[in-house]
């Protein structure tokens, strides 16, 4: 062995030879340590490269897997749409991607529920049916009457010499009138028997407008007679201004003749004959008191119908019908004893007992109108139309008044006959005209009360239904921006313009005393 190596030189008290084995053992031991490593390291690397093999494999099956499920969603998709009810084939009619079938559903649905009822019925049935198509918005299908309603205004009158002009004017707020004039033909009249319906008419002219003088009137009849061709008669409820602007147009046609409406004619008579009756004010009274008394009691299902202001006497019938009613049950009072007493009955509605006789004489008037307002709006005025009428209404008078009421109304229609050429037969009710007003009002709806508005330009789309084929021909003729071209020229500033610039200016001037309150 050798020295051993001092603690002054490497401090080690070993052999040097004994260092040297332990340091060559140590250098065997790192190597197999290396190797043992190094075969792991490789073990490692193998198992990866087997683990990466497997994830490949696996991402080629998921990727099979993948296109297997797209092919199966595909196919019940398919399979889906092809048991699901399909809308029939619908080109489009426009940019908006909808066809003219579509439209015209929309349009006629509009008329009966309003716009946006419209759009939640399409809606609501669309769902129900699992048809999955995008339904129009409401203010798309606002676009679409007036387009059409537009159109319908523009079309080429037939040219004839029988055409008959209904006139009326509607009033909601303000002075503002709408003027409306529907035209018929006199040999295209449905049969005796058949009022006319809204098939029958087409729109010739709606123009808003205030100052509606003779006039005017006369203006318009001319500026229409050359767009029309003058016609055999006009129709009015009797307005002055109405009947008296059709004069001048005989200057043209010497036998244009001016007819009042039957209806109109029978209000006027019967409120004449109503107006003179104190006994009636006294009715009246009594009515608008016993509303009254019983409005929040138990009697509140008896409620009588409250007078119209506007054409009361046109709605009489409803009144004497509740007394109809209300006289019965009076005599009759076990009928209601489960939800009021014979006490309390005779207590809130017995002093209708009083106007008995009276009431008797009132409803011969009505059965007397009635009867001729339904001859004559079946029927029409023709040769032979007052006789008729006489047949009908006299058996309805005993009373000397009433027999007065229905002399004065065979005279009317008397004199009216005599205008008539031989075998002719013309309408002698504007109740057409007054119902395109109530669809109108019912297209308003909530907007009714707040004047005309744009909505006008669709009046002419509430006069039957409208066709896909409707639709293709307004729609080639009258865009979306001639509509609203038609709605600036007609209507001007409306009510509800004025309102919103009114109220814009006001918060402009709230906004401005404000900041220089605070500033």
């Amino acid at each position: 062995m050798g020295p051993l190596l001092s603690k002054r030189g490497f401090g080690f008290k070993s052999r040097l030879t004994g260092i040297i084995l332990f340091l060559r053992r140590s250098r065997e031991t790192c190597r197999r340590r290396w190797r043992q490593l190094r075969e792991e390291l490789n073990e490692t690397r193998r198992d990866l490269a087997r683990k990466e093999r497997e994830c490949q494999r696996q991402d080629e099956e998921i990727a099979a897997l993948r296109r297997e499920n797209e092919l199966l969603r595909i196919k019940e998709e398919t399979a889906r749409k092809e048991a699901r009810p399909q809308l029939p084939e619908d080109p489009s009619v426009g940019v908006h991607g909808y066809g003219a079938r579509m439209v015209s559903l929309a349009v006629n649905l509009a008329r009966d529920v309003g716009f946006r009822g419209a759009e939640r019925a399409i809606n609501t049935f669309f769902d129900w049916l699992g048809i999955e198509e995008k339904v129009p918005k409401y203010t798309t299908i606002q676009c679409w009457m007036q387009r059409i309603g537009v159109a319908l205004l523009k079309e080429p009158v037939e040219q004839a010499d029988d055409w008959v002009w209904i006139v009326d004017h509607s009033n909601q707020i303000g002075p503002e009138k709408a003027l409306v004039i529907l035209g018929i033909r006199a040999s295209k009249l449905p049969p005796p028997g058949t009022p006319l319906k809204h098939e029958d008419v087409r729109l010739l002219l709606v123009k808003p407008g205030t100052g509606w003088t003779t006039e005017k009137m006369t203006e318009i009849y001319e500026e229409l007679a050359e767009r029309c061709g003058y016609p055999r008669a006009i129709l009015s409820d009797g307005a002055r201004e109405l009947q008296n602007g059709v004069e001048p147009l005989k200057n043209e046609r010497c036998d244009v003749i001016s007819l009042r409406d039957f209806k109109h004619k029978a209000a006027n008579l019967l409120k004449a004959a109503l107006e003179k009756d104190e006994r009636f004010s006294e009715f009246l009274r009594w009515l608008a008191t016993t509303r009254s008394r019983i409005l929040q009691t138990e009697l509140a299902f008896l409620l009588p119908p409250s007078p119209k202001q506007k054409a009361r006497y046109m709605n009489l019938g409803n009144i004497l019908k509740w007394t109809e009613l209300a006289l019965w049950l009076l005599d009759h009072p076990d009928s209601i004893a489960a939800w009021v007493t014979p006490e309390r009955l005779e207590e809130k509605l017995g002093g209708l007992r009083q106007f008995a006789a009276d009431l008797a004489e009132w409803r011969e008037y009505q059965h007397i109108v009635d009867a001729g307002v339904k001859l004559i709006g079946g029927h029409g005025l023709f040769h032979g139309a007052a006789e008729m009428l006489r047949t009908a209404m006299e058996p309805q008078a005993t009373y000397e008044s009433s027999k007065r009421l229905s002399e004065e109304l065979i005279e009317f229609v008397a004199d009216s006959e005599r205008h008539l050429k031989p075998g002719e037969r013309l309408p002698m009710s504007t109740e057409i005209i007054e119902s395109c007003f109530g669809l109108y009002k019912q297209l308003e709806r909530q907007h009714s009360k707040g004047g005309f508005t744009g909505l006008l330009a669709a009046f002419g789309a509430l006069l039957g239904e409208i066709t896909p084929e409707t639709v293709r021909r307004a729609f080639k003729q009258v865009s979306t921006k001639d509509a609203k071209q038609w709605v600036r020229d007609n209507l001007g500033e409306t009510l509800t313009s004025k309102r919103q610039t009114v109220l814009r200016d006001f918060r402009h001037a709230q906004i401005a005393t404000l900041l220089a309150t605070t500033g």
